[in-house]
């Protein structure tokens, strides 16, 4: 992607999350959160990827919101942006946030799961082994 095919995906990215927060009323939006914008080479559309917070129900809901007010959108940014031509707003639901959030409850569970020194602690204090000099007891 050329620099000012970064830049206009960056302004992009902060037009349409100002302009949800602010201008777009549509109850079936809930709380979405534009994680990024792809262009492609012509600059005739956009990917906006959105990150949705709720279920597979809310996740389409707010989707089909959000291709509801792509018009809207575009002629919102049509006045702000100083372009030959807006892109055509197409939102796409980002898949690596739920990735993002199955390494976290992955880490989570092994956080919490007990580990063999930690099962030795859990002994009677006649029988467990006094920690190694120098080092911390974990």
């Amino acid at each position: 992607m050329s620099r000012r095919s970064e830049r206009l995906a960056d302004e992009l990215r902060e037009q349409v999350a100002e302009l949800l927060r602010d201008e777009v009323k549509d109850p079936r939006i809930g709380f979405v959160t534009i994680t990024r914008v792809e262009l492609t080479g012509d600059l005739g559309f956009a990917r906006v990827f959105v990150g949705v917070l709720g279920d597979e129900a809310q996740r389409r809901r707010s989707l089909e919101g959000l291709k509801q007010a792509a018009g809207f959108l575009r002629r919102q940014l049509a006045r702000r942006l100083r372009i030959y031509q807006v892109p055509e707003l197409r939102f796409q639901y980002d898949t690596g946030l739920d990735a993002t959030d199955r390494v976290a409850q992955l880490l989570r569970e092994t956080a919490a799961a007990p580990t063999s020194e930690s099962a030795e602690q859990a002994e009677p204090a006649g029988k467990a082994e006094p920690p190694e000099e120098g080092g911390e007891p974990s």
